[in-house]
Formats: structure tokens, sequence, C-alpha cells
């Protein structure tokens, strides 16, 4: 899936672009797809940098690099298409099998687009259209050609929103909730009977007074702490070897392509002797965010940001301190922790005081200071934000070139995709 020269001429904009991800979930919580967004990195908005025509190019060049499947492995891509990519050649470079193309609210249904619809599904294409808030008469002329409606339930007046999804649901057609940011947003689009959901709910901390680890955790965090706090290796396996479901998870994990180790781990112990301190210390996080069971599920939308963030920081520091693998770590560390508030429900500052963590690691996650902290913000303003402004400053003060984010935000996906294999 490679674009040719002509194309690439023709709509790409500048090289300050990145590829940022959405998770796109099932009623059941799992990840079904991605949304594919461009991000500008430039001092102005992005309206102003480049039409849709040139963003949409940019995710279909930057994505070919590793091919699509490295960006979002087995699930589906949604790519925004506007009229001018709806009527180019170059969207043909998208895999049919692997995208839903996503007709933005700002295309008006005319016979040539409508025509040009329905080419496209000859050849396989499958749609969704963007950002619904009302039966205009454009949504009805489009309606049976897409398979998925996005409504944004941000723009719906509240009492508005269940009429409107009834009325769309008569179609027979699945509803996508967009910009879902609070649970009792997605509680409410549950009962009115959506099919996926879109938004940043799951990794929005709900704080509950009181709270408590649950033992599972705990045990967990313990570990961590015995690692943190340079505990002897005996003491460290046998705490490990305590908990036979931790043992049996963390052998499944360190056997995934992600962790790089050649030939199959067998045993705990051949485990904690061929990663060491601190890929043990790895493993365990990403654990930590596995829902419990006799066979952990590591593939939650909590967990993928989580791991896609460690990894992220982890090769953005490998580039600023080459030299220094124990920074790499930390950096991975402070990723991947920076939404345990979300998963255990409780407030950072309590975490930390149950689990031991460096001085710059506990900065960052508490105040988003010095450079891991620099670090952290650059990758949650990848993640949901267009202030292409603020990612230049810090960028450019932890000295990192837009192409490395860019060429780090592939390898990190990349990664991830293989850890949920």
């Amino acid at each position: 899936m490679m674009l040719n020269e002509p194309v690439r001429d023709a709509f790409l904009p500048a090289d300050d672009f990145f590829l940022a991800r959405q998770p796109i979930l099932g009623r059941n919580q799992h990840l079904v797809a991605f949304e594919l967004l461009f991000r500008s990195a430039g001092d102005v908005p992005e309206a102003n940098v480049t039409d849709h025509a040139a963003a949409t190019a940019a995710v279909i060049s930057h994505a070919s690099q590793l091919g699509l499947q490295q960006v979002v492995g087995e699930r589906l891509a949604f790519v925004n298409v506007d009229d001018i990519v709806l009527m180019s050649d170059f969207v043909k470079f998208l895999p049919h099998e692997k995208v839903i193309l996503e007709i933005l609210e700002t295309v008006q249904a005319t016979p040539a687009v409508v025509a040009r619809v329905i080419e496209l599904r000859e050849y396989g294409f499958k749609f969704a259209l963007d950002d619904v808030t009302a039966d205009t008469p454009d949504v009805r002329k489009f309606i049976d050609l897409v398979d998925v409606i996005k409504v944004d339930v941000q723009a719906v007046p509240a009492d508005k929103l269940a009429s409107l999804a009834i009325a769309l649901k008569r179609k027979n057609k699945k509803l996508l909730a967009e910009k879902v940011e609070t649970v009792e947003e997605f509680d409410i689009c549950m009962e009115l009977g959506f099919d996926y959901f879109q938004g940043f709910y799951f990794a929005r901390p709900v704080i509950l007074s009181g709270k408590k680890i649950a033992p599972s955790e705990l045990v967990i965090l313990n570990l961590l702490s015995l690692i943190n706090s340079d505990a002897d290796n005996r003491e460290v396996e046998l705490a490990v070897k305590r908990d036979a479901l931790i043992s049996l998870n963390l052998l499944r994990l360190v056997n995934t392509p992600a962790a790089g180790v050649r030939g199959h781990i067998g045993s705990l112990a051949q485990a904690l002797q061929v990663l060491g301190r601190e890929q043990l210390q790895r493993w365990l996080q990403i654990l930590l965010y596995a829902k419990p069971g006799a066979h952990a599920q590591f593939d939650s939308p909590l967990l993928q940001m989580a791991t896609t963030r460690g990894k992220l920081m982890e090769l953005m520091m490998v580039r600023v301190r080459p030299q220094q693998r124990s920074s790499a770590e930390s950096a991975f560390s402070v990723g991947i922790m920076s939404l345990m508030d979300a998963l255990l429900s409780m407030s950072m500052r309590d975490i930390l005081a149950t689990v031991a963590v460096p001085p710059e690691v506990r900065v960052a996650l508490l105040e988003r200071g010095g450079q891991l902290g620099e670090m952290l913000q650059v990758v949650e303003l990848l993640e949901n934000s267009r202030h292409g402004a603020e990612l230049g400053t810090l960028l450019k003060s932890l000295g990192i070139t837009v192409p490395e984010v860019r060429q780090v935000e592939l390898e990190a996906f990349s990664w991830v995709n293989q850890l949920v294999a």
C-alpha cells in the first residue's frame, strides 16, 4: 500500500504532522477499531494548515510506512474522507477490508458524490456517516449507503438524543456514540442501544472515597515496591511464586512477540532469569491493567492506551538519552502508570503512597514536571489534542523532531499490537 509520487506532491502538507489513534469500543468494552486522525505540529489551527484531502493523504502515507496492519493490528481503521478524497484515485490505496471510510459532516450528498460512494461500495469499501446531530436531507440521502452512523453526543441536546437514536435505529444501522467523555454519558448511550463508543470516558479517573486496592492489584503493587527498593532477587522470586495467577499470566505475557525473547520461556524461574529486574517491572506494570481471571485479557482499551504511552515515552527517551537504559525504563513506567488513577479509581497521590517510585517518576506523575513530565504531556497531546503549537514547544524543549516522534509512534503502535495479539 504505497502512494505514487503525484499523489504525494499534490496532497501532502509540510512534514510537521503526526498520526493519532482514537479507540472505538463495542458494547462489551473491547476494542473493535481505531479512528486514524491527522495531528498538525504547526503554529496555526489545523483547519488553516491543510484541508481534509491533505490530512487523509497524510494518514494513508503515514500508515503505509509500516502497513496498516502495524498501525491498527487486527482491528478496523476509520479514516475521514471529504468530497475531494472521495472523488480522488488515491483513496483506493487503502485496503477496503481493513478500513471504514468516514464521510465528514461537511460533505453534501450531490448526485456525483452519491454515485461515487456507490462505486466505492462495489469495490468493497464500507462507510460511516460522521458527526450526525439531526435527521437532515443529506443524512437521509446517505443513510442507505453507510454501515455505521456516528452521533456526536456533545452536539445533540440531551432531550433530543433519545428520539434521534430511535429514528436512526429504525434504519437498521450500527450506531456509534462519539465524544463520550464520562461514564454517565456512556451509560446513557448504552441504554439507548448504541453499538459502538468513541471518547476517553474509560480513561477518566472516577475517584471513589475510601476505595481500597483489590488484593490481586495489591500483590502486584507490592512486587513493584520490592523491585524499586532493590530487594534481594530471591525475595522477589518468592513473592512472584506465591501467587499462581500472577505467575501464569506473567509467563503468558513474556511469551508474546512484544517481549522480544527468543524461544519459549516455560518456567517462572527461567522468565525471571531471562527478563532481569527492569523487564520484570515492565511486565508487572502491564499485568496490573489486565482483567483478573485465570486467563487474563490483554485487549482492554485502558491497557492499550497505557502501554502505548509507556512505549512512546521509552522510545522518545532513547533518543534524548541514548546511553541511559535506566532512563528509558523510567519513561516507560511514567507512561504506563499515568492511567493508574483511572484503573484503580484512586488519586495518583494515594497510589504512590502504596508503591515506591523514583523521585523523577513521582514528579512527572503528580505535577507533569521535569523531562519525564514533558514527555507525558507530549503523549497526552498526541492522543486527544489539536494544539499543535503546544506540541511543537514541548518537542523543542526535549530536542526531539516531528519526524522522530512520527517514527516512534509507528514503532509503539506495532509493539502494542504484538502485545495484545
